[in-house]
């Protein structure tokens, strides 16, 4: 058989309400059979109790058709292996999940099969369970066939020995798993915990010698920029859905916006909120959420991200909390997807580096920044590198920066050294194009990054210290007035996108400050290497190797 889970047109089917499932079930007779059974199953909560094939939209049959279609009665193989709905709140995923599961278990063949609902806290655990429970307990035959026991979160098919169990997820619970289907609910909560790709993997091990088995992914988006392997099935899932992977074995189905719709500002318009919420009018109530816009929209920026990614599904590239930096709000409008160094070089008439950071719970970063030779717009790139010990000191944060390794903005060096050697080769990159004007570095512990710096060959006189604290505030507030005023612009990079929403300022007397220790665990350092090239950029270098302004400091390095 041949067929493709790919869904190229998904802009167009959005826009016009059509269905997102880009291929009718592989084997309807097996479809049908487990639709039958599921539509009589009873939502206890919604008024009434009517059946799921009362009270559900058409797309639900759609999904649900398409994950019972994908089994072949003749070899006993699911031909489609994985499958991922990402849906705003109250479209009934929960429902969802519990009316598939359950009508697995109960068509499933295999004795003493196991079934699992993985949620990645009790309190999603409890909500998973819930609707499934009461669907068998408001039901006289399936009460019969079933036996449920609350207090371990279980459903058991009396005949097959099958079981159905809802668990929060750790390695200790999913280890030894031999799972025929597994549905992993929320995984976007999953995102910040650095031990979940193998949690999975431990969870879903079984399905090598279950070939009739499947995964499914249900979630909503994060109200954080996505990460971990959140980040990596989000993208993945994207990139089967708009054939850039192919692969027929994973079926995605994402109810977001076209991205020119949020260019527009069309998401924030009550009329299309329908298209991302397929059950509008069913479990979704217009009125509720043209309410909470409003109040969101009066309750400032975070307020307005947080109901924009819960109840629309827009995804979140900043995390702007109350503190946040004010610069923050307009990085992302800012960014320039072909702006790399190569093309700082190629269009600038002068570059500085900004340096920062490099302890062992740090992050090193470096910042260039250029002035276009035409527009005398500030063009900038940054990088970043990270000693593994950052990933053990900080675990919460790991899933993070292996993204950002895997993105190549951010190096994961091997050894103490490597990070600095690797500064210091960009720096001579950059004096050998005969544009580099200044180096501003931090000037406490600078000593090995000056000296790999000087071992090339450049001149000491370039490097120059940076004053930090309350002194760095004109620099930090003219890296707002650029990016407010649309003279800065930089590269299309997820990290720096992190760095600045982890930023939070501190007001001290007239002055801001924006420290590490406000920003707590999460990294701001190559941030902060902007800030030093800004400062030195500030002073409007005439050419390169201008005269240098300050006095002399330890290491022989000036300060301005």
């Amino acid at each position: 058989m041949e067929w493709s889970t790919a869904c190229p047109d998904w802009e167009n089917r959005i826009v016009k309400g059509k269905s997102l499932v880009p291929l009718a079930p592989l084997f309807p007779d097996e479809a049908e059979a487990g639709l039958e059974v599921m539509r009589q199953l009873r939502i206890v909560d919604a008024p009434g109790s009517p059946t799921i094939g009362e009270a559900c939209a058409p797309w639900v049959s759609d999904f649900a058709g398409s994950v019972f279609g994908a089994y072949n009665p003749d070899t006993g193989r699911r031909e489609i292996k994985e499958f991922a709905l990402v849906i705003p709140k109250k479209n009934s995923k929960s429902t969802i999940a519990a009316a598939i599961m359950l009508t697995l278990l109960i068509r499933n063949w295999r004795e003493s099969a196991e079934l699992i609902v993985l949620a990645p806290t009790i309190e999603v655990a409890n909500n998973a369970f819930a609707p499934a429970r009461d669907m068998v307990k408001h039901d006289d035959e399936l009460s019969d066939l079933l036996h449920v026991k609350d207090h371990v979160r279980t459903i058991t098919h009396r005949g097959t020995g099958a079981t159905l169990k809802v668990v929060a997820a750790d390695s200790n619970t999913v280890g030894g798993k031999k799972a025929s289907f597994i549905l992993v609910d929320e995984i976007h909560l999953f995102g910040s915990n650095h031990n979940a790709e193998n949690m999975l993997r431990e969870a879903t091990g079984g399905l090598a010698s279950r070939p009739e088995g499947c995964i499914i992914y249900l979630t909503t988006q994060s109200d954080k920029p996505p990460a971990g392997i959140f980040l990596q099935k989000l993208q993945y899932a994207r990139g089967v859905r708009d054939g850039r992977i192919n692969d027929k074995r994973f079926l995605p189905v994402i109810y977001e916006f076209p991205k020119a719709m949020i260019d527009a500002g069309e998401h924030r318009r009550p009329e299309n909120f329908g298209m991302v919420n397929p059950n509008l009018g069913f479990s979704v109530d217009r009125e509720y959420l043209e309410r909470e816009l409003t109040k969101a929209e009066e309750s400032g920026e975070e307020s307005l991200r947080g109901f924009l990614s819960k109840f629309l599904n827009v995804e979140i590239g900043l995390a702007l909390l109350s503190n946040r930096w004010a610069g923050a709000e307009f990085w992302e409008q800012q960014t320039r997807q072909d702006l790399r160094l190569d093309e700082i070089l190629a269009r600038s008439e002068v570059v500085v580096v900004g340096i920062d950071g490099g302890g062992l719970d740090d992050l090193l970063g470096l910042a260039v920044v250029g002035r276009d030779k035409d527009s005398r717009e500030w063009l900038s790139w940054c990088k970043a590198w990270a000693h593994p010990s950052v990933l053990e000191r900080r675990k919460e944060i790991a899933p993070q920066l292996h993204d950002y390794a895997r993105q190549g903005d951010l190096m994961l060096v091997k050894q103490i050294g490597d990070d600095v050697e690797d500064v210091a080769d960009i720096v001579e990159q950059l004096d050998s194009s005969g544009l580099l004007h200044q180096i501003g570095v931090d000037p406490a512990g600078i000593g090995a990054i000056l000296e790999a710096i000087v071992a090339r060959g450049i001149d000491q006189e370039k490097v120059v210290g940076v004053s930090q604290g309350w002194r760095l505030g004109g620099a930090i507030k003219t890296t707002e007035r650029k990016l407010a005023e649309g003279n800065l612009l930089h590269a299309d990079q997820p990290m720096m996108a992190w760095c600045c929403g982890n930023a939070r300022v501190e007001p001290r007397g007239n002055a801001i400050l924006i420290t590490k220790q406000a920003s707590g665990s999460s990294k701001i350092d190559p941030l902060m290497a902007l800030f030093n090239a800004v400062s030195l950029m500030a002073l409007n270098p005439d050419t390169p190797g201008g005269t240098l302004s300050g006095h002399i400091l330890k290491h022989g390095i000036r300060t301005l």
